[in-house]
């Protein structure tokens, strides 16, 4: 199996010092080896001139030869060859073997290459059958025969071969030596980036969508010398935006949360007192105009709306301020229980069905604050689906948390709205939800709440069923 090629940086640079290290190592082995080689040729062809075509000459009187049963090896190396041609066929070929020469037996493959051997002193390389690899040189006779006198190159073969293993040792120590410190050195060069990584990391990771953010101190590696202190200094550039704008947004949001809070708080009163004044002016007795009549009794309403819009910007604010909730134990099986039978009253035409556990299930919170959050899943499903619909109330639990899942077989929000449906006054139809007197909190109630007591609430809706989930730990 392949395997794949590194991916950090580190492995990279790593793998790129040993190769190239290991290419210099194969041609430095590949030149000298060659430069070797080329030198012992030349040695080689240095005696071969200097020898003449002496011994090649002496194997010519062949009586004298069979007379002494020698020619002449005076200073010839062991294994040097010899061989006389006349008009290009080898009529004697002899080895110098023990101080002596040894007659060799030549096959035709031989006899050809010898042949073709140029006759200008020169050295040329020719395998032997018998002999192996030799280098040779031909010269003139001076009975126009022709001279032929080579030495093995087998001793340069196997030097060359030597140096080459020596080389391939030295080198393979050398590339695991460099590779071990190769990558201790680029571990160490690139700790700075690898804290620029862990600090990006760390701010990927804060919450910055909302809530007041503590942004990390600024990275100490910003010399504008080198590439990791470039990216360093514009990582600390970008944090110091980053933060002013964060802080920025919380102030703001802190001034409109205030105001929020301000502006419900200081409505309460005139709104009670319209509400008071337009029921007094219901209860007189007397006759009282139809006009006069509708105008008061819109004014009751609109103003009883207004009430439930400034109660519940006065929740979220309180909610957004971090104001604690109540920890106590509450019953959720009862609860489930008294906002389905609320649902069922205010929505007779609905299908309202339960699943629920055989036991009681108990989580720690604000009783008071967690029947809003159900009633409101269940007021906004009786709003926005048609009657005959089911709405089926689910408790389940696990070893982590509770969920309480409000699921109905309607029609299902549309998608420009699902992402944004747990937002402040967000409305999938706005002239039907005026209508109802939806004041478009009723999710955002849910979530604030929800998130209060540490859990989540999600939403997944399509054609034909829609689901919100509460998850609340135990």
């Amino acid at each position: 199996m392949r395997r794949p090629p590194p991916r950090t940086l580190r492995g990279q640079l790593t793998a790129g010092l040993v190769t190239l290290l290991a290419l210099a190592c194969v041609a430095v082995g590949i030149s000298t080896a060659l430069a070797l080689r080329g030198f012992l040729m030349g040695r080689l062809d240095e005696q071969l001139a200097a020898s003449g075509g002496r011994f090649a000459a002496s194997l010519e009187h062949e009586s004298e030869r069979d007379a002494d049963n020698s020619s002449d090896t005076r200073g010839q190396a062991e294994s040097t060859f010899g061989a006389r041609l006349l008009n290009g066929v080898v009529t004697q070929a002899a080895v110098v073997d023990d101080a002596a020469d040894r007659p060799v037996r030549l096959t035709s493959e031989d006899r050809h290459a010898l042949a073709g051997v140029p006759v200008d002193g020169n050295g040329y390389s020719i395998h032997l059958s018998r002999l192996g690899t030799y280098r040779v040189s031909a010269v003139r006779g001076d009975d126009r025969d022709t001279l032929i006198t080579g030495l093995p190159l087998h001793p340069v073969e196997e030097t060359v071969h030597r140096l080459a293993a020596v080389e391939a040792a030295l080198f393979g120590a050398a590339l695991v030596a460099t590779g071990f410190a190769g990558a201790l050195w680029v571990r160490v060069s690139l700790r700075p980036l690898r804290r620029v990584a862990a600090r990006a990391t760390e701010v990927a990771g804060l919450p910055l969508a909302s809530g007041e953010i503590a942004m990390p101190g600024p990275l100490p590696d910003t010399d504008p010398r080198t590439e990791v202190g470039q990216v360093g200094a514009a990582l600390n550039h970008m944090l110091g935006h980053v933060e002013n704008a964060l802080t920025s947004r919380q102030a703001s949001e802190e001034r409109l949360r205030h105001f929020a809070a301000d502006a419900s708080h200081e409505l309460r009163t005139p709104v009670a007192n319209i509400r008071g004044h337009a029921e007094l002016a219901l209860r007189r007795h007397g006759p009282v105009p139809a006009a006069v009549r509708h105008a008061l009794e819109r004014i009751d309403g609109e103003s009883r709306r207004m009430t439930r819009l400034v109660d519940d910007l006065l929740l979220l604010a309180r909610l957004d301020a971090g104001r604690p909730l109540e920890h106590e134990p509450v019953d959720l099986t009862l609860l489930i229980l008294n906002a389905t039978d609320d649902a069922r009253a205010a929505g007779p035409r609905h299908h309202w069905l339960l699943d629920l556990p055989r036991e009681p299930v108990t989580v720690t919170g604000d009783a008071h604050r967690l029947q809003q959050a159900v009633g409101n899943l269940l007021a906004n499903a009786r709003t926005h689906t048609p009657p005959g619909t089911d709405v089926t109330v689910a408790l389940t639990t696990d070893r982590t948390g509770v969920t309480v899942e409000v699921s109905d077989n309607g029609p299902g929000i549309p998608e420009e709205i699902l992402p944004e449906v747990f937002g402040r006054f967000v409305r999938a139809d706005h002239a039907r939800s005026r209508a109802t007197g939806s004041t478009g909190l009723g999710l955002a109630i849910v979530h604030a709440v929800v998130t209060a007591h540490g859990g989540t609430a999600t939403v997944t809706s399509s054609p034909g069923r829609t689901a919100f989930r509460l998850t609340l730990p135990r």
